[in-house]
C-alpha cells in the first residue's frame, strides 16, 4: 500500500491566504520527513476551499525542496489551460525530479473560471477529451500538431522531451481525475489511472474500477494502479479524532464551497458541511491507528485500490496536521503494509 497526503491549501476562518499556502508547504516537507510515499496539490481559483492557484507551480517549489517524496498534482484543471503548456511544465518537472512526478489532470467544475481564463463553458462540457488527448501526445510523442475543434497549429518539435528522463524514459504518469462513467471509459480507453474523490464510498470506488476495467485493455488492467482521495484524522481514539474534525472542517467548508460561482449561472445545492463532514468521517480513515490502519485496508479489500492520497490538514492547525502526518506514517502504515 502506497500512502500520501493530499494538500489542499485550504484556507480556514480567520486564516490568511499566506497562512493557508504556508501550512501546506510544511505538511508537504513534513511528509517526506515522516516517510509517506508522496504528496498530492490541489488546484483551486477564486475561493478559499484551496488558496493554490497553480499546483504544478507548488509542485516545482516541493520537488526542489525535497529528496524522495512523489510529488502530484490533484489535479491540474485541464480546460483552463492549453494543454501544451501543461504538457511543457509537466516535461520539465519531470526531467528535472528525475521521474519523482505526477501529473494528475480533471475537468474541474462549471466554475467562472472559464471565463476568467477565456476558456468557455464548451471547454468545460465537452472539450476534455480533444485537450488530454493533445496532452498524452505531447508527454510522447517527438513532434505534434493539431487539427481539432479547439486546438489547431502546425507540428512543432517537443522541447523538452519527458522521454529522456533516463529514471522514468516513459514519462511523467498522467492520471485522470474521474467523476463520472463517461471520465471513467476515457481514463481506460487510454490506460490513464484513475483518481477517485473522497466524497464516494467503497462501493462507488470499487464500481467504477469494474467499469474501468470493462474498457482497459488486459495490459492497462495488470500495470495500471489507481489513486483514492480520503481523509485521515489519527489519534488515540476515534472520538478525539472526529471531534477535531467536527470541529474545524464545517467552518472551512461553508466558506469555501460557498465562494464558487457558476460560470452561466446554473442552480447549484452545496452541500451542508456539518453533514458532509461527517460523511467524510464515516467513510475514510478517522480514529485510532489501528481503526485507521483496519479502515485503509477494508478499502483495499472491497476495491483494489492500493494507492491513497489523504487529506492530511482538516485540523487546519499546522502542528496538528504534522502530528497527524507522523502518526499516519509511524503508527498506522506499519499496521497495513
Amino acid at each position: 500500500m502506497r500512502v500520501g497526503a493530499f494538500v489542499l491549501a485550504a484556507q480556514f476562518p480567520d486564516q490568511s491566504e499566506g497562512e493557508a499556502l504556508r501550512r501546506a508547504v510544511r505538511a508537504a516537507e513534513h511528509s517526506e520527513r515522516a516517510g509517506l510515499d508522496s504528496v498530492w496539490l490541489a488546484e483551486h481559483h477564486f475561493v478559499p476551499y484551496g488558496v493554490c492557484p497553480s499546483a504544478v507551480t507548488l509542485a516545482a517549489l516541493l520537488l526542489g525542496r525535497t529528496r524522495r517524496i512523489r510529488v502530484g498534482t490533484a489535479v491540474s484543471v485541464l480546460p483552463t489551460t492549453h494543454p501544451v503548456t501543461l504538457g511543457e511544465q509537466a516535461a520539465l518537472l519531470h526531467l528535472v525530479s528525475e521521474g519523482r512526478f505526477t501529473l494528475g489532470v480533471g475537468r474541474g467544475g462549471p466554475w467562472v473560471d472559464l471565463e476568467v481564463f477565456g476558456a468557455g463553458v464548451d471547454a468545460f462540457e465537452r472539450g476534455f477529451p480533444e485537450s488530454l488527448e493533445l496532452l498524452m501526445r505531447w508527454l510522447g510523442e517527438p513532434r505534434v500538431g493539431a487539427d481539432g475543434d479547439r486546438y489547431r497549429f502546425r507540428p512543432v518539435p517537443v522541447v523538452p522531451r519527458p522521454t529522456e528522463c533516463p529514471e522514468a524514459p516513459d514519462g511523467p504518469e498522467v492520471v485522470v481525475a474521474c467523476t463520472s462513467p463517461t471520465t471513467v471509459r476515457l481514463a481506460a480507453e487510454r490506460g490513464l489511472p484513475m483518481l477517485l474523490g473522497m466524497h464516494i464510498g467503497d462501493e462507488e470506488k470499487a464500481e467504477m474500477v469494474r467499469l474501468w476495467r470493462r474498457h482497459a485493455s488486459g495490459d492497462a488492467r495488470e500495470r495500471v494502479r489507481h489513486v483514492a482521495a480520503g481523509v485521515a484524522q489519527v489519534d488515540d481514539n476515534r472520538t478525539d479524532a472526529v471531534a477535531t474534525l467536527t470541529k474545524s472542517m464545517p467552518g472551512w467548508l461553508r466558506q469555501g464551497l460557498a465562494a464558487h460561482t457558476t460560470v452561466d449561472g446554473r442552480p447549484r445545492a452545496p452541500r451542508d458541511p456539518e453533514e458532509y463532514t461527517r460523511l467524510l468521517c464515516q467513510l475514510h480513515p478517522v480514529g485510532s491507528a489501528r481503526l485507521c490502519a483496519d479502515r485503509l485496508a477494508a478499502t483495499r479489500e472491497r476495491t483494489g485500490i492500493e494507492r491513497y492520497a489523504l487529506l492530511v490538514e482538516g485540523s487546519g492547525d499546522p502542528e496538528t496536521t504534522e502530528d497527524n502526518i507522523s502518526r499516519l506514517a509511524g503508527e498506522v502504515l506499519p499496521l497495513v503494509g
